[in-house]
């Protein structure tokens, strides 16, 4: 497995590690064997897992109110209108991709949850919004 040189007091030590298993090491120096056992185990080394803990808030859904004809969609996170994908006047099905919205280096499709047709754009291309603020609203 690995090999070692030793001087200690002037005398050469030649010491060849065989093999590992927990906390016990098999080897051989100056060609005698020994069977040695570590007082701690040897902890292996591992990339460390994040864990993140679970909201104490429940995430938001959109704020549809079913009984009223607009729809206002409001930006989820500050950031700035990469592009617009619609236009005023435009029918939206469920899922449709209204506009990209870079956050934090990322860019977020933001897309239509309630179908409808717009009636009004509030933001434009390379416009900074920030959270909660209207961007379009639909009819």
């Amino acid at each position: 497995m690995k090999n070692f040189k030793f001087r200690i007091n002037s005398n050469n030590y030649k010491v060849n590690i065989k093999s590992q298993e927990g906390n016990v090491i098999d080897l051989e120096v100056n060609g005698t064997s020994y069977s040695v056992k570590l007082e701690e185990e040897i902890k292996k080394t591992k990339t460390p897992t994040l864990v993140r803990a679970a909201s104490k808030r429940p995430s938001e859904p959109l704020k549809v109110n079913p009984k009223s004809s607009k729809t206002r969609i409001v930006a989820p996170i500050p950031g700035v209108v990469m592009s617009i994908d619609v236009k005023v006047g435009d029918t939206l099905k469920v899922g449709d991709r209204m506009l990209v919205l870079e956050a934090m280096k990322m860019e977020n499709n933001i897309v239509c949850e309630k179908a409808g047709t717009i009636t009004a754009m509030k933001i434009t291309v390379g416009q900074q919004v920030l959270q909660n603020e209207v961007m379009i609203e639909l009819e």
